[in-house]
């Protein structure tokens, strides 16, 4: 595939992505400003965010492998500013749940942390998250050369525990968990099997 040129993904097609990942978002603030987020404004939020925080980090995972696929090392260029919205929206998740749902209470929140095992899941992959994002400016990964790649990988540890605390969070009957699942273990399996030449 041919590659659309550095000035076409800076001005086109990197602007098309913020706005598309922006939009959830945009519409999560909408729907609370006209009070059309339904009985359980606090709850819609809550699960919004994770939603979004999840899909974008099998997205985010995604690309390399696609790139890799179909020829298309641009693609590359988009890997860190889907990650960051990832983190976006995790942080955004975390956020309402620490606000609305704890009122700022730490206290609370460590003891949900080690009585609530689907919340240990979560704080764990945004713990995860949140060490990526913060490592992710060219800077800082200059200065970790191979041990940035090492913690880099731990992408795919945010993703399997993702999945669990969004499995556990989700009705029996529910199929987006398991929708999930298998992309994320064809995603984990494509990883594995070109563990010798995958970049992190």
């Amino acid at each position: 595939m041919r590659s659309p040129g550095l000035r076409i993904i800076r001005r086109v097609l990197k602007p098309a992505v913020h706005l598309l990942a922006l939009l959830p978002f945009g519409l999560l603030l909408w729907g609370f400003y006209n009070n059309t987020l339904g009985v359980n404004p606090v709850e819609s939020m809550t699960f919004t965010t994770g939603d979004w925080g999840f899909r974008l980090l099998l997205i985010t995972l995604s690309v390399t492998p696609l790139a890799k696929i179909t020829a298309s090392p641009w693609l590359v260029h988009f890997r860190r500013m889907l990650g960051l919205y990832c983190f976006f929206y995790a942080l955004m998740h975390f956020s309402i749940y620490l606000v609305f749902d704890l009122s700022l209470d730490f206290a609370f929140l460590v003891e949900d942390i080690v009585e609530r095992p689907y919340i240990t899941v979560g704080f764990s992959c945004f713990v995860v998250l949140s060490s990526l994002a913060v490592t992710s400016p060219m800077g800082i990964r200059r200065k970790m050369k191979d041990k940035w790649q090492k913690l880099h990988r731990l992408v795919y540890l945010a993703g399997t525990l993702a999945f669990f605390h969004f499995l556990w969070v989700t009705r029996v009957e529910d199929f987006e968990p398991l929708v999930y699942g298998v992309i994320l273990a064809v995603l984990l399996g494509y990883r594995w099997m070109t563990r010798n030449s995958f970049p992190a």
